[in-house]
């Protein structure tokens, strides 16, 4: 049994409506919506009756306004609660309409569909296993739509506008994955759980001193959006920022790292901007980019295979940069604000 509560206004003030199972048309619940709290389950909701319109996918937790689900208004008219689905996952995506045109598959989350398949439409699609999303831009940004078990012949059947897909995702049930994060020392004090990524928890903490990872990997992110320094967190306890190596008690946005079953670890590194100048190739950690390489600095980079982190200074010490998959063309690319690089290794599960 899911809940999901709508709110008029921002902040879950106003007029609210309580809701536990899909609803074809909310409209005379509420006039608009601002806000949103999930208490369980996972839920689609759609800006018009019907299950039409721009679709949104909300996981467990606190949405305080609109921009929080990547909205484009405060208008929400239905809602659908996503079966628990547990299995496999197995999609086949098809570059024209019918099932036509070179044929892929997916049994796992895909960031970039371009960069994985040389993609950037699909036109069909059929569903084998398991609940999918689509997203309009790569990176799981943009216009959202759920695909669940069933044939689509084209793409207005799942609600596109167009044939343009960036990124695919599956929908999986992650009720033991959480990160606690608490205002003060040994897990004392207000304290916030999340189980997805979240763009800006500043609202609910004013600062971080501890940390609880009961499962998954994580990055955690000095200021809102991903931005700031970064920290990447593993399964453990943290009792005090200085245990991720943290430079403050500021923590305002994480991230869950998805791994890629068999993803090979490979980066290339270059000693100019723009993959230029001497480049060397990797596929194990380097405690020090100084004594291997004979190098200070990184100035771009293409991730070839895996999740990496480049530390500022060697034995992984220092300022943390996490990279997945894809091109790097200057520091400022993975967040860094100069090339130094002293250290670096693989992220693994």
């Amino acid at each position: 049994m899911g809940k999901i509560i709508f709110y008029e206004d921002r902040n879950f003030e106003g007029r609210s409506y309580e809701c536990s199972s899909e609803c074809a048309d909310l409209h005379s619940h509420f006039s608009r919506c601002n806000s949103i709290r999930v208490d369980s389950g996972n839920w689609m909701v759609y800006e018009r009756p019907n299950y039409m319109g721009y679709q949104y996918f909300l996981r467990k937790g606190e949405y305080p306004d609109y921009q929080r689900w990547m909205g484009f208004n405060d208008c929400v008219r239905s809602c659908r609660m996503i079966p628990m689905h547990q299995g496999t996952h197995r999609l086949m995506i098809y570059e024209r309409p019918e099932f036509g045109g070179q044929m892929m598959e997916l049994t796992d989350d895909c960031p970039s569909l371009y960069e994985r398949f040389h993609f950037n439409d699909i036109y069909s699609c059929n569903v084998m296993d398991g609940y999918w999303i689509f997203y309009e831009h790569p990176h799981y940004r943009g216009r959202q739509y759920l695909i669940h078990p069933g044939e689509y012949r084209r793409f207005h059947e799942w609600g596109g506008m167009s044939s343009r897909v960036g990124s695919i995702r599956r929908i999986i049930i992650m009720s033991v994955i959480y990160n606690t994060l608490q205002t003060y020392c040994n897990f004392q004090g207000r304290r916030y759980e999340c189980d997805s990524d979240c763009t800006d928890f500043h609202s609910y903490l004013s600062c971080c001193n501890s940390a609880r990872v009961e499962s998954g990997t994580w990055v955690i992110y000095e200021r809102p959006n991903y931005l700031g320094y970064q920290y990447v967190l593993k399964r453990g306890e943290y009792p005090n920022y200085h245990s991720w190596n943290g430079l403050n008690d500021r923590v305002s946005s994480c991230k869950m790292i998805h791994f890629a079953p068999g993803d090979p670890y490979k980066i290339q590194l270059y000693g100019k901007a723009d993959f230029s100048g001497q480049v060397f190739e990797a596929s194990e950690d380097c405690a020090s980019v100084l004594e291997t390489f004979h190098w200070r600095e990184v100035h771009s980079c293409r991730v070839l295979g895996g999740w990496w982190v480049f530390y500022e200074h060697p034995n992984y010490k220092g300022r943390q940069y996490l990279l997945e998959k894809g091109e790097y063309r200057r520091p400022v690319d993975w967040g860094a604000v100069c090339p130094t690089v002293q250290s670096f290794r693989r992220l693994t599960e």
